[in-house]
């Protein structure tokens, strides 16, 4: 009966549930990471056409992306140390330690592969959108805006004003408005909802670690 129980809870395949949760957690955390970077990538390529300059400060969500393989990587690593060998031809590891770590490594990896998409959506839409604004009022200030007197209305007055034709030279302030900085604000709100687009892998990282602390060692 001691040899059946023994064999129960430490049977020769339960190291391959230790090493799958190694494998599945960096896999899909660099899977996370890799999904963040190239949305938001694409998204910073295409504004920095327009809008080079703002390029180094929309680095964050690439940045942040790639903290997500970071996550991956701590946590196999911690579970792959934890899968121990057999000793005297005996299994140390058992069934409950292998499904603890694979569950924290389904947990790290599939919360990062949440994030980083998260990211990606985020990243790639915000980082267009602040560029486009910086965009809209670096234009405002070489744009005429109705009601202001340039050289060429010095002679027409408003008279000329008036005669401008529609999608001339006069442009309604009604529809370029804003002022020059006013994308730091739109830039600010993308950056929020990356930090808890972040916070989401961060609390798979929390979880994945108390659970990898459960262990049962074989023969103890």
């Amino acid at each position: 009966m001691a040899g059946d129980d023994g064999y129960d809870t430490c049977p020769s395949w339960a190291p391959l549930l230790g090493f799958s949760g190694a494998s599945l957690c960096i896999i899909l955390a660099n899977w996370g990471a890799a999904w963040g970077t190239w949305k938001s990538g694409l998204g910073l390529c295409k504004m920095g056409i327009n809008h080079p300059g703002g390029i180094i400060k929309n680095l964050v969500a690439i940045i942040m992306a790639g903290v997500l393989g970071i996550y991956g990587l701590i946590v196999a690593i911690l579970i792959a140390g934890a899968v121990m060998e057999p000793e005297n031809g005996m299994n140390q590891y058992s069934q409950y330690t292998g499904y603890a770590h694979l569950a924290a490594g389904l947990c790290c990896g599939l919360s990062c592969l949440a994030g980083g998409g998260c990211i990606g959506i985020i990243g790639e839409v915000g980082v267009r959108a602040t560029g486009l604004r910086a965009e809209v009022n670096h234009a405002r200030l070489w744009r005429p805006v109705a009601g202001d007197k340039k050289d060429g209305d010095k002679k027409g007055g408003d008279a000329g004003a008036a005669a401008a034709p529609e999608g001339g030279g006069l442009v309604d302030d009604k529809v370029v408005t804003g002022q020059q900085g006013d994308e730091n604000k739109l830039f600010v709100a993308m950056l929020i909802m990356l930090i808890f687009s972040e916070a989401l892998a961060l609390y798979g990282l929390i979880v994945a670690l108390i659970i990898s602390q459960n262990e049962y060692r074989c023969g103890a």
